[in-house]
């Protein structure tokens, strides 16, 4: 009942206002996010994203609900991984998505009255209806999308701190030096693990240094994810010098039983170091 050639064609053609009527009246004092931006690439496609949208919502005028979605998505997904708005708060989002809801319903009057007796109240209530509900499945999506591509850059992030809280450094003949500092918990063990082992394979390391000089402590989980690198590097045929152990450290892990008798022992990273040769 909501389809209709006719009210298409006017919106389109009101497309490109929509975009200039939109940004003149944006709030451009928010202190983060994309709507601020006063850079003139940012603004450019910013009005071109705003201006795609209307191109695509449109069609629910026209096209099967399925169909629609297929196309709207692709712009929803772009949105969704677009940097500048990621960068924007969700609720400032949310606001501009709810003000262009509003400029499409007054569009919609506005088509009403100058066929006021063309068509019924039903149909002009089912244009309304039908923008309402897309624009909450529309939102629900974007912020779907959002939240996704906000948390595959968050787990890049940590992926990459993770990295460079375990820096394999190189030094000679294939020896290399694992430098800790600060807690290890159990989720930083699990990481040294995967990394130390991944680096010493990236850089075929034949003998390992850890100096633990620089590590504030260690807890029961921690110290397992540590015997099993141990165990690793043991089983892969990295010599691993151990160098720096706290005394309270030391103890600990003879209580968690660490496998010392896969590692050589130095009291300090200097008398590690002065054992190559």
């Amino acid at each position: 009942m909501h389809r209709n050639r006719e009210l298409y064609s006017f919106l389109l053609d009101k497309a490109t206002q929509l975009t200039e009527d939109w940004y003149a009246t944006l709030n451009k004092n928010d202190k983060a996010g994309v709507y601020s931006s006063p850079d003139r690439h940012v603004i450019d496609k910013l009005k071109q994203q705003n201006h795609q949208f209307h191109l695509h919502f449109f069609k629910v005028f026209l096209l099967e609900e399925n169909q629609f979605f297929h196309d709207l998505d692709e712009w929803i997904e772009d949105i969704g991984q677009d940097e500048e708005h990621l960068n924007t708060p969700i609720y400032f989002i949310l606001r501009e998505f709810f003000r262009t809801q509003k400029q499409y319903l007054d569009y919609i009057e506005q088509f009403a009255a100058l066929h006021e007796e063309k068509y019924t109240q039903a149909e002009i209530n089912a244009w309304f209806k039908i923008v309402v509900k897309v624009f909450s499945e529309v939102m629900e999506r974007f912020t779907a999308a959002n939240h996704r591509y906000a948390n595959k850059i968050m787990k890049a992030q940590q992926q990459t701190i993770a990295e460079l809280s375990s820096p394999i450094i190189s030094l000679k003949d294939n020896t290399a030096l694992l430098p800790l500092i600060g807690d290890i918990d159990m989720e930083r063990g699990m990481s040294l693990l995967e990394n130390t082992l991944q680096q010493c394979a990236e850089k075929n390391v034949t003998r390992l240094f850890i100096d633990l000089s620089g590590v504030h402590g260690i807890d029961g989980a921690s110290a397992h994810q540590l015997s099993q690198l141990i165990e690793s590097l043991h089983l892969i045929g990295i010599d691993t010098t151990l160098s720096g152990l706290r005394p309270d450290i030391a103890m600990k892990a003879v209580k968690l039983h660490l496998p010392f008798d896969k590692v050589t022992v130095k009291s300090t990273l200097a008398q590690a170091i002065h054992t190559i040769t």
